[in-house]
């Protein structure tokens, strides 16, 4: 179809109707390929129009709606008038974002436009159609390279394209998740082939246990940046070579060290082989850490000594833990990682005691496990964690790396996370904010001075923002509907509630969407039942709740977790109010934190690093209910939502389940339930739109990846004046 619509740059205001038509569809075909209609509405509002049924169908995905929409179908759309104003006005507000320069990070980082920050991230969840992210962390990458974009900073992302992508999540009989992969198809998605200038892929190589191993790359444009995607599916390669980079986190302890050297590794490689020179190497999470033994290895072929080599090394290198889970750090037995990387690690021969002892605590305990993390902190010049908790518990946890130091003095700072505000609004949200903030609010979208404002009834009135709450609530509804007719449906007729009467469109609506992970404690609320069924099913303040969120294919904990909830949706007396929506991915994500009145928060403190789910509901007037962890006991103030105890937590788990439980219930039926339900004589809850306005004032511009991002530029990625 690109050859219909030829890339002219004939002005859009000087063309006879034929040409124009023309430039409008190759337009149309270009920004089908660049991320950034992920966070314009307006532009994935012209997708869905060209065809309903394929934007639903394929998850959003605008490359499968041109694919599905001929070249005479296009055309002849495109000479409706008021459909092509449309077109234009969305192209030309790409064409002027893409052409800005005046940019926030010209001005503030000009050398970082010559040699970028390199951002390696074992995942990227940018969108509903793209799945090759697990949870959060992919989430905030994601979110941490559309800033990136928008800030205008010399910046590329280095990941792995997951053929299969992440599971996708269906529930049996038995209430257990089942997972199922879908091959995911290049030419169907918003990637190109990164080719020389011949045209032929650029590939490049590198030695695993597998043999030699042939890798290309997939550009993935987001804005104004690149994010370079390593696929080992090729001819070249043998079978196991091929299927290397087939699931995310995919296979055994053998399969996930040799996907981290692949990314570490072949991503400096990939980046020297297209002629990229970054000035520093940004490692989120210790998956890439590998990619230091790549630089020192680099240095020492240079003739450099290993010292020196990994001295300059760690100038060039930056690291962001995310957790302080202890399972969340990779660890693999030094002989599993000497067997994968064997002839990568032959010029480090007569230094292997040192190699293997950047990986350990102490170094000289052979039986110590060669950790990720440990890697990643000992070659890395500046550290942080993802929330000022995260980084004291970051610092306690890795103390012993610098035993001569107090535990105040250990050098690993903290950047609260952020998300992409416009990347997590929906279309209600976009038109309730444009119609009142002026046709350039994206722009300001996470400007103080806008949301300011947010507390003034004269820009917004209380009726206004109670009416978006029943609008974004009703659409959660409709689609949790939806969804439940097509999960039921598998099972064929009787024994559920039938989908179109479960949910109240005028209940407080609760909701619960992350990970199942254990230490999330997705069960919490249901510690005393008979309590929690007494709350929900007042009739004149009646609750309901939103579950959603997939479990590790091999965490079967986490499963159990899921199954219970589930199995209280159809046995208990909260079935026609308590439900699980299969297969959270973006999109539900988005419906759930956009519809949810409340977003409930119950981590084992304080084992959330940060979290970031809470922060997306703000704009859309969702409150949040939380324990003081990560980043919302740096900014819950009892106005703008609602705390789960304190600022402190029992050392006994088993204690500390208990209090929370206690303090989460009192807090639902003291607090939430009384704020929700208390109306006026025009039925509006002026007090818990009072907390509304605070918690948008508050949070959205302060707890978005701009924020974050010029953080990171202030304090990281620049490098320090000496």
């Amino acid at each position: 179809m690109d050859g219909d619509f030829p890339a002219d740059e004939v002005s859009l205001n000087h063309t006879n109707g034929h040409t124009q038509t023309s430039i409008l569809g190759a337009g149309l075909n270009r920004l089908a390929r660049n991320l950034w209609w992920t966070w314009n509405q307006e532009a994935q509002a012209v997708f869905e129009e060209l065809s309903p049924h394929s934007w639903r169908y394929f998850q959003h995905n605008p490359v499968e709606v041109m694919l599905e929409v001929s070249a005479a179908e296009l055309r002849v759309r495109l000479k409706d008038p008021i459909f092509a104003a449309k077109v234009k006005s969305v192209l030309e507000a790409f064409d002027v974002y893409m052409a800005e320069v005046q940019t926030w990070g010209r001005e503030n980082a000009p050398s970082l436009a010559e040699r970028p920050v390199a951002y390696f991230s074992a995942e990227f969840g940018f969108h509903e159609s793209l799945p090759i992210a697990a949870g959060g962390l992919g989430i905030l990458s994601a979110d941490h390279a559309k800033s990136a974009s928008d800030l205008g900073l010399g910046f590329v992302g280095l990941g792995l394209f997951y053929r299969e992508g992440y599971f996708r999540q269906s529930i049996n009989h038995e209430n257990w998740q089942v997972e199922t992969n879908t091959l995911l198809d290049p030419k169907r998605l918003p990637l190109e082939p990164v080719v020389d200038e011949s045209g032929a892929p650029v590939i490049a190589s590198m030695y695993l246990a597998l043999g030699a191993i042939k890798f290309r790359a997939w550009r993935l444009n987001v804005g104004r940046i690149p994010i370079f995607l390593i696929d080992t599916d090729l001819p070249e390669n043998e079978g196991p070579a091929r299927d290397l980079t087939r699931h995310v986190y995919g296979g055994d302890s053998t399969n996930r060290v040799m996907q981290e050297l692949l990314l570490g590794i072949g991503g400096v490689r990939l980046l020297r082989t297209m002629g990229i020179e970054p000035s520093v190497f940004h490692m989120n999470e210790g998956h890439a850490a590998f990619l230091t033994l790549e630089l020192i290895r680099e240095k020492l072929a240079a003739g450099m000594t290993f010292e020196t080599a990994m001295a300059a090394t760690r100038e060039e290198c930056v690291f962001t833990t995310h957790t302080p889970v202890e399972a969340g750090h990779d660890r693999f037995n030094p002989d599993l990682l000497e067997y994968a990387a064997a002839k990568f690690l032959r010029p480090f021969k007569k230094y292997r005691k040192e190699v293997i002892g950047l990986g350990r605590v102490n170094p000289d305990d052979d039986n110590e496990p060669f950790c990720m993390t440990v890697l990643a902190l000992k070659t890395a010049r500046a550290a942080n964690g993802v929330s000022e908790l995260h980084g004291r518990v970051s610092r306690s946890m890795w103390r012993c790396l610098w035993p001569d130091k107090d535990e105040d003095e250990v050098p690993i700072g903290s950047i609260t996370n952020g998300v992409h505000l416009l990347s997590w609004s929906t279309p209600t949200t976009w038109d309730f904010w444009k119609r009142r903030g002026g046709a350039d609010w994206p722009d300001r979208a996470d400007s103080e001075e806008f949301w300011a404002r947010a507390e003034d009834p004269s820009f917004v009135s209380d009726e206004e923002i109670w009416a978006l709450r029943y609008v974004l609530r009703r659409k959660l509804i409709e689609f949790c509907r939806h969804r439940l007719y097509i999960q039921n449906g598998r099972f064929g007729p009787g024994g559920y509630l039938p989908s179109d009467v479960v949910l109240d469109p005028a209940a407080l609506t609760i909701g619960f969407g992350r990970r199942a992970a254990t230490y999330k404690r997705a069960t919490l609320l249901f510690s005393d039942m008979s309590a929690i069924v007494e709350l929900a099913k007042d009739a004149n303040r009646p609750v309901q709740f939103i579950f959603s969120g997939k479990a590790h294919p091999r965490d079967d904990e986490g499963k159990r977790l899921i199954q219970k909830v589930i199995h209280l949706s159809k046995h208990s007396p909260l079935a026609d109010s308590l439900i699980f929506v299969e297969n959270y991915d973006v999109e539900v994500a988005r419906a759930m934190v956009s519809g949810c009145d409340v977003w409930l928060n119950v981590p084992r403190r304080p084992l959330e690093a940060s979290g970031t789910s809470g922060m997306k509901g703000a704009a859309h007037g969702t409150l949040n209910l939380s324990i003081m962890d990560g980043w919302w006991r740096e900014v819950c103030d009892g106005a703008n939502g609602f705390a789960i105890g304190d600022d402190s937590h029992p050392d006994d788990p088993d204690e500390q389940d208990r209090r929370d439980a206690a303090e989460l219930l009192r807090v639902l039926s003291e607090e939430v339930v009384p704020a929700f339900y208390d109306r006026d004589a025009a039925g509006i809850p002026r007090r818990w739109i009072q907390m509304i306005r605070r918690s948008m004032a508050g949070l959205s511009p302060r707890y978005n990846t701009r924020r974050m991002v010029r953080e990171y530029v202030e304090k990281v990625y620049l490098p320090p004046l000496h």
